[in-house]
Parts: structure tokens; sequence; C-alpha cells
């Protein structure tokens, strides 16, 4: 049968002012993963701590479930740079690495992953007192309440967005520049992971070839009665390097995971952008269809026709209407055209709102980037520093070995 992940989810209820994020009245965390037949199953047990009573639950949740709420925080909330979802199977890795979606390591990085998505959105000050993600986290039958809010009928088609990026007019100038640093940042984390990559399989093999040196010291000291205990002592030494580079890359992962991260991210942050350019589309078609229906109403009511139309052919071929049917017309046009202006206010103040919120949202994921990204790139620096000196001790190790024959 398939497997899947059971991840425990721990929280712990307190009391805090009102406004604060959900991270702060809950403690959130995902468990160790465990496997259970079923498709991708996460298991979340909470505890509440409510006065001097302690109720223990549990909930399992599904990998498709995560992804079905972060579709409705990214419907719901288009001028937010949604958190992403840890990796579903393994890329950038190096070839020595398992790729296998079940391997233990690869899944408790996934497990990492999941944890720092819920955190992330808990913390958000607009995310985090979300009802539905409060359900996602508390109740057994969420996904009905998520599927009651309607939200997938509010889903932007490709299309449309498509059309939206190639149309627009007036695009507001900081989107568009924002647009271009996702597209930079991508190509740039994509570029880093790669040439980690390839790194780790050079220093794999580097490390590893330190084995023939313990293989030959080792043997060596068999024939040598003097120099044959330092000899074997320095081949020690080299044995552990060399098996001492499994574990290191495999600290070297989380760092990688941590970029990975930035990867999607800069996929969140398009879309942000990409909203902003179907609501300044749609407000720019809006107003060009009201100054057609004003135009029309004008013609209509001077009888004087400034483009060519189907309509003002006619007029000149076979006559003029009758004043009845003008009268119609013009109503009619009067109607459309009040529905027009309102249409018109109505995107003007979405568009307006979704600018506003969203740069706000863009300059907090900033703030954050600059802050994780450094945090990550110095520790990376910092272990690949304590790498070299434990080469450094090694060696200084084997000098001693060599010293004392």
């Amino acid at each position: 049968m398939p497997t899947c992940l059971m991840c425990p989810v721990l929280f712990v209820a307190q009391m805090v002012e009102e406004g604060s994020t959900l991270l702060r009245r809950m403690e959130i965390c995902v468990a160790e993963a465990e496997k259970r037949s079923g498709k991708n199953a996460v298991n979340m047990q909470e505890t509440f701590t409510h006065a001097d009573k302690c109720s223990p639950d549990s909930l399992w949740r599904r990998y498709s479930e995560f992804e079905l709420l972060r579709n409705y925080l990214i419907v719901t909330y288009p001028y937010i740079v949604v958190p992403p979802l840890p990796e579903k199977r393994a890329e950038f890795v190096w070839h020595k690495l398992s790729a296998d979606n079940m391997d233990p390591d690869f899944v408790e990085r996934r497990r990492v992953g999941l944890e720092n998505f819920l955190l992330r959105v808990a913390s958000h000050p607009v995310l985090s007192n979300d009802k539905i993600l409060y359900h996602f986290l508390t109740e057994h039958g969420w996904k009905e309440a998520v599927c009651e809010t309607g939200f997938q009928a509010k889903v932007d088609s490709r299309l449309r967005a498509l059309s939206a990026t190639f149309r627009v007019r007036n695009p507001d100038k900081r989107f568009m520049e924002m647009k271009h640093y996702s597209d930079e940042l991508q190509s740039h984390t994509s570029q880093l992971l790669r040439a980690r990559a390839r790194v780790a399989d050079r220093l794999y093999g580097v490390y590893k070839v330190h084995g023939n040196y313990g293989r030959v010291f080792s043997e060596w000291s068999a024939i040598e009665k003097e120099m044959g205990d330092g000899l074997q002592s320095a081949g020690h030494h080299m044995d552990a390097y060399a098996a001492s580079i499994d574990d290191i890359l495999e600290e070297e992962e989380h760092y990688a995971d941590q970029l990975k991260e930035y990867l999607s991210y800069a996929e969140a942050l398009r879309a942000v952008c990409r909203k902003h350019e179907l609501s300044q589309f749609e407000l720019e078609m809006a107003s060009q269809d009201l100054i057609s229906k004003k135009q029309q109403r004008e013609e209509l009511t001077t009888g004087i026709v400034r483009t060519f139309s189907f309509k003002g052919m006619t007029n000149k071929l076979f006559g003029q209407e009758a004043p009845e049917q003008r009268e119609a017309r013009l109503k009619l046009l009067e109607e459309l055209i009040a529905e027009g202006e309102e249409s018109v206010k109505e995107k003007t103040v979405e568009r307006e709102e979704h600018v506003e919120r969203a740069w706000v949202d863009m300059q907090r994921f900033k703030e954050q980037k600059d802050k994780d990204l450094r945090e990550a790139l110095i520790s990376y620096a910092v272990m690949q520093i304590s790498m070299c000196k434990k080469g450094i001790q090694v060696w200084g190790n084997a000098k001693e070995c060599f010293l004392k024959m």
C-alpha cells in the first residue's frame, strides 16, 4: 500500500490581546514523520490548554490539503506574497543524494518545510487571522468550510492573466520593476543551487578519495615495525575524514532548502504582480468601453458620426432611423453608461486597494527575505569554514602520527 506522512502538530492556546497574530495565540509545530497507509496523509496532533483542563486531539492532513489551503489563501488574498510549500519532489540534488520521495532524509526536510509554511502563515499580520486557516489547524471537517467559501470560482483564468500581461497599457512602474526583480531572484537562486550541487558532487569525490589514503596507510603498516603504529593511526584519521562527508552534505541540504524556499517565493511575488496587471487591464477595458458608449451617445444626439461604423453607413444608405428608435437607443445608452461609470468606479477602487495593500506586503516580504537570506548565507559560510578546519585538524593529526614514527 502507498505510504504517507504522519506529522503531529501541537497547539497550545494562550490568552492575548486582540489583533495579535495566530502564532502568538498558538504554539504550532510539526512533529516527526511516520508512515501510514493512504496518500500523502499528514497527521496533526494538537493539545489545547484551557485553565486546568488539557484536551488532546489528532487530525490527519494530506499534502494535497496543504496545497488546497495555500490555493485558497492565494485567491482570497491576491495582494499578499503567500508563503510557498516545500517541494513535493527533490530538485537541485547532487547525484549521490536520493531523489526518492519517501527517503527518510527527504521526508524529514519536507516535515521541516511544512512546519515552516504553517509558522510563516500563522505569523503573517493578515493571513494569521483567517478563519479557514484556523479551521485547518483545529477541525476535522475543514475542507467543507473552505469549499463553502466558493474560492474556486474566483480563480483567475491563465488566459486572462496572460492577455492582461501583454495588453495592459499603464501598469504601475513599481510592480513592473518588482516583477522583473522576481525573475532575476529566481534566476540567481536557481543558478546558485545548481552551482552548489556541482560543488557537492566534487566535494563528495574529494572526501571519499581520502579513504584511499586510509587503505594504503593501513596496508603499509602491516609490513613496518617502527612505522606501523603511526601509519595505522594516520589511516584511521583518513577513514574518519572520508566518512564525514555524508553528514556534512546532509547538513548542507538544510541551507539548500532555505534557498529553494525563496526560489518558490519568486513565483509567489510574480503572482501578486500579475494580479495587478489583471486589475489594471480590466480597469482600462472598462474605461475604454465607457468612452465608446459616450461617443455613441454624442453621435446619436448630434447626428455627427466621428468614426466609421456599419450603423453610420447604413443610415447614409437607407436614411435616418425613426425618432422612437433613436429615443429607445438613447435611453439604453444612458443606462449602459451609468452601469459603465459604476463599473469603472468599482474597478478603480479595486485596483487602488490592491496596489496599496500589495505594496505594503511586498515591503514586508523584502525585509523578511533580506533577513532570512543573510542569515542562511552566513550560516552556510560558517559551516564551510568549520568543514575546512576539520580537514586541517585531520591532517594535523596525521602529521602527529608521522612524527611519532
